[in-house]
């Protein structure tokens, strides 16, 4: 007990250079906190945003004003939660929370969400009240579900009237698939219970996550916090591997629930896990302690049942279809390295018809820049990365004769700089790849200095709005090069770098070690307790990277030779639109020979495309839907009557179904009926198709279009 109090004094003493944070105020008795850590955090990302960020934003009234409304905005977009009396008393915080984070206090952040969380628990407590009612579905009305431009509710009367709404268009809802409504309520009561559920599971890190989102994305976009198990799951995004037993969790009525299995990960070698299984404690170790963790959050769960490779952790498990109270068996599983291969590069061919003579076209799908930056770091040269695995797949596309290939980018948001500059080494003999700007103005020219080339080939690159940072990296560079073709939509334009930021490291031990000995986390001898850091990790924006023409991809991304309508709506997601993101701007270009020219194909090859788009009914629907989607982005409310709601939706069905089969039809793929499920694995992207396509056309016009000098 002494060595406690001992500690605590301790703690107080190193912490007493900290900042005082002023008194919380009290909402309700379930009130989350911040704790030591997050004050230390709070102070150091401030430190660190305002040394070393590569924009000099000042820390001041004017950010704390757009700090403010984009925490607000984070916790109630749609206006449906605080009344317009909350969100009058919140603006004396408008200008203060600048101070509040350079101070590392936290308690206005959590003030403002203890008051959302209590606003939010009532109103779904006020949903649970209404399913004892009766309501008239005969009635002319009509619930506004889209409120982000309307004012906040001005009384708790409206405010119910409102939530009344809803509850009936729940009911509504589920009236229209079954007559039940006593099987109704009962669904729904469930929903709403599990609403509350998982609000009461919040924890003071989910504040703090929301709180530093609000401060770094107002500096810029790409400047992020992650909390402890968001880090986690960060760098198991970068990497592509897990340390663990192979299996994905869901939480289902309470339970942490196994719904896959790896094959030949720990989980499916112990032979004695299967799906639905519920896992009801956790120990670390031959001998550790159980944890109960029925009720957990699962990304709690997985945070202790992760951890180091070659570490055993035992998990008490009920099998499926067990009851509640049966008697768990335990497992004893040693954690290993579990590559995600379903979230790796993946290859396929595809075939077309060129006058008579048929044309292979290999499509490399990627979806990040990912490596494994510990095995690198170790010097394993096997290391997993984004380049190592689309060389072997060229090399298997290559053994397959195909005559051109296609490096499928869309939706891939980047990742490691690194493997953006290695991957273009495949398709380039050397030379500079991208230009890298810091916050001194001194500019680094990374370059590939590898003279072999794995594929020399004929090269398309598929970009889509979604396709950024490390994904314009390489689909500029080859651009610039001459090297392949760019084909699809404006890219989102990401032209800015991050560096990945251990604030345990920075942070250092002493007081880590203090807080987490008091929080009764570390214990002498223990063995792996999960693999998550203590403090988190942020990301910091340090440089702007620049193509070798000199311009940067910041703002306006990568523009295709190609180009295709986006399904995505430009005006609502990419880089200029972020109120807080950085200009374009142009640098001198680098010094470079080109692979190639397409000056003198690309009309020829846009003018195939099109006369091909002019009598495309693929090309017709997809505008169609387009148009459509713009259409119903403008719309914000439904009637709550049910027979106009019915007719509504069957004419939306019977239009979808009508829809949707004329696109098989024009894809070449049989009708469905109603009810018919669709076939798994089929090729409904037209737009690959159509790349593949416009490749077809580029090698059958032949190579005196385009002049190679490294090939």
């Amino acid at each position: 007990m002494f060595k406690k109090v001992y500690l605590l004094v301790l703690l107080a003493a190193a912490l007493a250079c900290k900042a005082a944070p002023s008194k919380p105020i009290k909402v309700s008795a379930a009130d989350l906190v911040p704790d030591e850590k997050q004050v230390i955090v709070c102070k150091k990302i401030a430190e660190l945003i305002a040394n070393y960020n590569y924009k000099k934003v000042e820390l001041n009234d004017s950010v704390s004003t757009i700090i403010y409304n984009r925490y607000i905005k984070s916790l109630d977009e749609n206006h449906s939660y605080f009344l317009a009396s909350d969100v009058k008393e919140f603006e004396k915080y408008k200008t203060v929370l600048d101070d509040d984070i350079k101070e590392g206090n936290l308690n206005d952040a959590f003030y403002i969400f203890n008051v959302f969380q209590k606003r939010y628990i009532e109103h779904v407590t006020y949903q649970l009240a209404q399913l004892n009612k009766s309501f008239d579905f005969d009635s002319k009305e009509t619930f506004i579900y889209d409120r982000d431009k309307l004012p906040w509710p001005a009384s708790q009367k409206d405010m119910d009237a409102m939530w009344t709404q809803r509850v009936k268009y729940d009911l509504l809802n589920l009236k229209l698939a079954s007559p039940d409504m006593v099987k109704n309520k009962a669904t729904l009561k469930k929903r709403y219970e599990s609403l509350l559920s998982q609000a009461n599971k919040l924890s003071n890190q989910d504040v703090f996550q929301y709180f530093m989102d609000a401060f770094t994305e107002a500096i810029d976009p790409h400047t992020n916090y992650f909390n402890p198990s968001n880090a986690a799951n960060f760098n198991i995004e970068m990497s592509r591997q897990v340390e663990g037993i192979g299996a994905s969790l869901l939480s289902e009525n309470e339970y942490v629930t196994i719904k896959t299995v790896v094959p030949g990960g720990p989980a499916d070698k112990s032979k004695q896990i299967s799906i639905d299984d519920r896992i009801v404690g956790v120990a670390q170790g031959k001998d550790g302690e159980f944890q109960n963790i029925v009720g957990w959050r699962v990304e709690n769960a997985i945070a202790i049942i992760r951890g180091t490779k070659g570490t055993t952790v035992r998990l008490e498990i009920l099998p499926a279809g067990t009851s509640a109270g049966g008697k768990p068996k335990i497992v004893e599983m040693v954690r290993e390295k579990i590559i995600l291969k379903d979230q790796s590069a993946k290859k396929e061919i595809r075939t077309y018809n060129s006058n008579g003579k048929s044309v292979k076209i290999g499509v490399i799908s990627i979806p990040a820049f990912y490596i494994d930056y510990n095995d690198y770091k170790a010097g394993n040269p096997n290391y997993k990365s984004t380049t190592h695995d689309v060389k072997i797949l060229l090399d298997s596309l290559k053994q397959e004769n195909v005559d051109g290939v296609v490096i499928d980018l869309r939706e891939n948001g980047g990742g490691s700089l690194m493997e953006a500059i290695e991957l273009t080494g495949l398709f380039i003999k050397s030379g500079p790849v991208v230009q890298v700007r810091d916050t001194k103005d001194q500019v680094d020219v990374e370059k590939d200095e590898d003279t072999s080339i794995t594929y020399s080939g004929p090269l398309g690159i598929l970009v889509d709005r979604f396709s950024a940072s490390a994904s314009e990296i390489f689909s500029g560079a080859i651009q610039d090069y001459g090297r392949g073709l760019i084909l699809g939509t404006q890219t989102y334009g990401k032209g800015s770098v991050q560096n990945a930021i251990d604030l345990d490291r920075v942070l250092g031990s002493p007081i880590r070690d203090k807080i987490n000995q008091l929080a009764g986390t570390k214990k002498a001898g223990a063995v792996s307790t999960g693999s998550q850091s203590t403090y988190g990790q942020l990301n910091l924006t340090i440089a702007k990277f620049y193509r070798v023409s000199g311009n940067s991809t910041q703002h306006k991304g990568v523009t295709p030779d190609i180009q295709f309508p986006s399904l995505i709506p430009l005006d609502k997601y990419g880089e200029d639109t972020e109120p807080s993101a950085m200009p374009f701007d142009v640098i001198e270009k680098s010094d470079f020979t080109k692979a190639g020219d397409f000056t003198s194909v690309l009309p020829q090859l846009k003018k195939m495309h099109d006369q091909r788009m002019t009598t495309s009914d693929s090309y017709k629907y997809m505008l169609e839907d387009i148009a459509d989607f713009k259409k119903r982005d403008t719309e914000n409310s439904v009637t709550l009557n049910e027979a106009e709601l019915k007719k509504q939706r069957d004419t939306d069905e019977e239009k979808a179904l009508v829809r949707n089969n004329l696109r098989r039809v024009a894809l070449g793929l049989p009708a469905l009926k109603k009810g018919d499920k669709k076939p798994k694995d089929e090729d409904l992207d037209f737009v690959k198709r159509e790349v593949g396509q416009v490749m077809t056309d580029y090698i059958s016009l032949g190579s005196k279009f385009t002049s190679v000098t490294t090939q």
